[in-house]
């Protein structure tokens, strides 16, 4: 009996010593020297209108629900994202025997770029010392005009999926 209570309180001082060095919790993903981030709207060059304006919308909402960072308007921010959609193509990928689409994909390819109030790349594709600050990142969505979908509902999908790669890629490197 008295073996029993003295291992007892031996594995539960293993099991908290064991994460002595891990944080819990979603602060310890972000970096501590950013508060807030400031969003321009992302440019676009794509013919489709309102593209950057969705996007940028998308990107601001994951920021403001998965990360402890607010985004603000002001110059004073601690930190900028900035963004570009390079294109948006469509291309058919079958064809029904009346020569109608039957399947299509649409593809974003955006580039981003988080900088901090100095100037220096917060965010970085790998740890490599000659890693650039900029990102691509892109995203395909098929969708099937049959079934009623559309070009508009892809383009949401992609660019809601687009704001979560994106948010991703603003948490630290391990």
């Amino acid at each position: 009996m008295s073996l029993a209570r003295f291992h007892a309180p031996l594995a539960l001082l293993l099991l908290c010593s064991g994460c002595a060095g891990y944080q819990l919790g979603v602060d310890s993903l972000y970096r501590p020297d950013v508060k807030t981030v400031k969003v321009p709207i992302f440019q676009s060059g794509s013919f489709r209108r309102g593209l950057g304006e969705q996007l940028t919308e998308a990107v601001v909402k994951q920021i403001e629900s998965r990360t402890p960072y607010k985004v603000v308007s002001s110059s004073d921010a601690d930190s900028e994202l900035n963004g570009k959609i390079l294109y948006q193509r469509k291309r058919v990928l079958a064809e029904n025997s009346f020569d109608e689409p039957r399947d299509i994909e649409t593809e974003i390819l955006v580039e981003v770029s988080w900088t901090g109030r100095q100037g220096e790349l917060l965010m970085k594709r790998s740890a490599a010392p000659e890693a650039t600050g900029t990102i691509r990142i892109g995203q395909a969505i098929n969708f099937v005009p049959e079934s009623g979908q559309s070009l508009a509902t892809a383009h949401q999908e992609a660019i809601q999926k687009l704001a979560r790669q994106i948010v991703d890629q603003m948490e630290l490197r391990w």
